[in-house]
C-alpha cells in the first residue's frame, strides 16, 4: 500500500463500544490494515466475538505487535496463536522470559524490537521505550502508520509517557505532518491541570487529531474533546478509522 492510499484501522477492543453487539472490557486492541494486530485486549472470547462482528478474518493476520506485558493487552494473544500458527510476534526485549517462552511454545515467531523499525510497508514500531508502572520497570512500544494524511501513532498505555513517546516518533519523521495520535494515554490519575498541559503540548507538536482511549480516563476524554472539538475522535469498539 502506498502513502497515497488511506489505511483502515479496526478498533477491536476497548472499554466502550458503538453498540451492544460488541463485547467491551478492560484493555485495547486494533487491526491495522488487515494483517497487523496491535495488542489483544483482556481475553480471547471478547476479542474473537468482536472480530466476527466486524467481519475480520483471523487467517489474514500475519503479525502481532504487543505494546507491553500487561494482561489487558496480552489476554487474547494465546488464542490468536493457537488459531493462526506461525505468526510474527513483536515484543520488547524487556518482556519476561515466561512470556517469550509462551509465545514460542505456541509456535509464534518471536521478534524482540530494540529499535525503531519498519515491519510492513509504511507501518513501523518504535521498539522498546523505558517506562514505569507502580514503581517497577515497564518497557513499552508504540505502532506508527504513515499515509498521505501524515503520521498516525497508536499507543497501548503510554507508560513511558505519552509526550515522550510522541516526541520520539516525531524525531523519526521530522519533515512529516502529524495526523493522529490515539490509544491508551494513561492519564486516569492525572489532574485537570496536568491533562491540559498535555493537550497543549499535543497542539504545539502539530497533532491534528486525538483519540484518548482505554486507560486515558474520562477527564482526559472530556478535556481533549473540548480542546480538539471536531478533531477529537471518540475511540469505540466496532469503529473503523481511515487514516
Amino acid at each position: 500500500m502506498g502513502e497515497d492510499a488511506k489505511m483502515r484501522i479496526h478498533i477491536l477492543f476497548n472499554n466502550e463500544s458503538l453498540s451492544r453487539k460488541f463485547s467491551v472490557g478492560w484493555g485495547f486492541s486494533c487491526l491495522v490494515g488487515n494483517h497487523i494486530l496491535f495488542d489483544t485486549g483482556e481475553n480471547e472470547k471478547y476479542l474473537f466475538r468482536n472480530m466476527k462482528s466486524m467481519n475480520v478474518d483471523i487467517s489474514n493476520i500475519e503479525t502481532v505487535v504487543i505494546s507491553h506485558e500487561h494482561w489487558d493487552h496480552t489476554g487474547g494473544l494465546w488464542g490468536i496463536l493457537e488459531q493462526n500458527r506461525g505468526l510474527k510476534v513483536y515484543v520488547c526485549p524487556g518482556f519476561s522470559k515466561e512470556f517469550k517462552k509462551q509465545v514460542e511454545n505456541l509456535h509464534g515467531k518471536l521478534i524482540e524490537a530494540d529499535k525503531f523499525v519498519e515491519i510492513s510497508k509504511n507501518i513501523f514500531i518504535t521498539g522498546e521505550m523505558p517506562g514505569t508502572y507502580n514503581g517497577r520497570y515497564m518497557p513499552e512500544q508504540a505502532l506508527v502508520v504513515t499515509t498521505e494524511n501524515g503520521i498516525t501513532a497508536i499507543t497501548g498505555c503510554a507508560h513511558p509517557g505519552i509526550i515522550k513517546m510522541i516526541e520520539s516518533i516525531k524525531e523519526k519523521f521530522f519533515n512529516k505532518r502529524f495526523y493522529l495520535a490515539f490509544g491508551g494515554f494513561h492519564l486516569t490519575n492525572k489532574d485537570e491541570k496536568a491533562i491540559k498541559t498535555i493537550v497543549e503540548r499535543f497542539k504545539q507538536m502539530g497533532i491534528k487529531k486525538a483519540g484518548p482511549a482505554h486507560c486515558s480516563g474520562k477527564a482526559a476524554e472530556q478535556i481533549f474533546n473540548k480542546e480538539y472539538e471536531d478533531n477529537f475522535i471518540a475511540i469505540r469498539t466496532g469503529q473503523v478509522l481511515k487514516v
